[in-house]
């Protein structure tokens, strides 16, 4: 086959004169050109049709697996810190008892306010009145409030507050009032305030309760 001789029959041809049932006659060049456009188009078809999907899964899968490893990575150091964290879980639980044991119960009230009558008393206060107010129930606890009213002087005043305030039980105190009374003696109005656990369950069986 001569290169020369059949690139002068493809510059002779007329493209708009071919006719594809001569296909067999046309230059060898030309059909070299044919046969590599119908082989590039099958091949482009192919892959539009078969590899990428194929191609499109893979890349799905290369994420999820990305993901996996993600997860699994996360996991191995949560299950790595799992001693810890449940230590850490069982000190809190410890510090909660402690804290729920400073709260006084329902039963307890009366002598939490004893306690707290004593405690003027040995500063050498008089009581004008230790008041309960009504209960406000809370998710996980019930707040009392009572008001307390005592006389005596400042420094005695300022005892009786640090003796209430290292009660073992928890109590705090909130709006103080201070002022002169008719006896000469300054007169201390405060508002304290002490609360009870009510642990989820026993709220839910509270209100199921008729």
């Amino acid at each position: 086959m001569n290169l020369s001789t059949e690139w002068r029959r493809l510059k002779d041809v007329e493209l708009g004169e071919l006719d594809i049932k001569e296909a067999g006659g046309w230059p060898f060049l030309l059909q070299l050109f044919c046969c590599l456009l119908v082989a590039g188009l099958t091949f482009a078809g192919l892959y539009w049709y078969l590899a990428a999907p194929k191609a499109q899964e893979l890349e799905s899968a290369r994420q999820e697996e990305a993901r996996l490893l993600r997860d699994y990575r996360s996991k191995a150091a949560q299950a790595a810190n799992l001693p810890a964290l449940r230590e850490q879980v069982e000190a809190l639980d410890g510090r909660l008892g402690v804290l729920v044991g400073m709260l006084p119960s329902g039963p307890e009230i009366p002598s939490l306010i004893d306690d707290i009558s004593e405690a003027a008393i040995d500063n050498q206060l008089t009581i004008d009145a230790i008041r309960l107010r009504s209960p406000v129930e809370q998710e996980f606890y019930v707040e009392r409030p009572f008001d307390i009213q005592v006389r005596g002087d400042y420094h005695r005043i300022g005892s009786f507050i640090a003796a209430v305030a290292d009660l073992p039980r928890i109590v705090t105190q909130h709006d103080f009032t201070l002022e002169p009374a008719d006896d000469g003696r300054l007169e201390l109005s405060m508002l304290a305030r002490t609360y009870s656990y009510r642990p989820p369950e026993a709220s839910a069986d509270e209100k199921e309760a008729p």
